[in-house]
């Protein structure tokens, strides 16, 4: 029987050599991993840094023809960040595509990482060990946030979402955990209005700086942190303990 992916499709697994991710944070689980077998990504995959494979344009619009071109016999994509369109197109050509699910929690993404490496490779990375040891613990929450990962318009992260899990790690509550959205666009009112302890704001997928966004919160303490940190789930999770509780314990006012 044929291992399924996430979403339950059939792929087989073979010990591919030849592999082309579509996801960032996989891209940098694969290249640590299974460097040889890693010939292509998106524009995206900043790391590890100093990756040399071929691009193919875009996430959530790769030029299909260059992966065709690279002759892959394994596509990672993932549920969210990529088009079904694409996934389907790819497999039209005869692609094998391997599709994760978004995931909601850190050890989601870990079980589904794992499962991966082991059915593709027979592989259990140290990193990956490493990760499950230090994000299982929860602690008690003790703070309130919000996240922003973009402005004009405002747009933060809600209810099921992998930088929430993290943050409740962390013992720190996402205000718009329960919302309705993954990604709500309140307004700015809205979002001072709910008066969270923190405001959590990262280095991508927006640029936040000390001069660009805290402005808009007035007499709320914020953090800047590390985005990669926050929302990507591979070989990062094992830094990313340490380096967003620091940058968390020292929000400036």
């Amino acid at each position: 029987m044929l291992p399924v992916d996430d979403l339950g499709e059939p792929v087989p697994l073979d010990r591919p050599r030849r592999v082309v991710s579509l996801v960032p944070s996989i891209t940098e689980a694969v290249a640590v991993s299974v460097p040889e077998s890693l010939v292509g990504a998106t524009d995206y995959c900043t790391h590890p840094s100093g990756l040399d494979v071929a691009r193919v344009g875009g996430s959530k619009y790769p030029d299909v023809a260059k992966v065709l071109a690279l002759a892959p016999d394994l596509v990672i994509a993932n549920s969210e960040e990529n088009r079904a369109e694409d996934v389907d197109r790819l497999r039209a050509d005869g692609v094998r595509v391997w599709v994760t699910e978004a995931p909601v929690s850190v050890p989601m993404a870990l079980k589904s990482l794992r499962r991966l490496f082991g059915l593709a490779w027979d592989l259990e990375p140290e990193w990956l060990v490493r990760a499950e040891e230090l994000w299982r613990e929860t602690r008690p929450a003790t703070l309130t946030a919000v996240v922003p990962v973009w402005r004009r318009p405002w747009v933060v992260v809600g209810r099921d979402t992998f930088a929430t899990d993290v943050l409740r790690r962390l013992g720190i509550e996402n205000v718009y955990a329960t919302d309705e959205e993954r990604y709500p666009r309140p307004g700015l009112q809205e979002i001072n209005d709910r008066r969270p302890d923190l405001v959590v704001l990262p280095d991508e997928p927006y640029l936040f700086t000390h001069e660009d966004g805290p402005e808009s919160f007035p007499g709320l303490p914020y953090a800047l942190v590390n985005g990669r940190h926050l929302t990507w789930y591979g070989p990062s999770l094992v830094e990313a303990r340490e380096s967003l509780g620091k940058a968390l314990d020292y929000g400036q006012g």
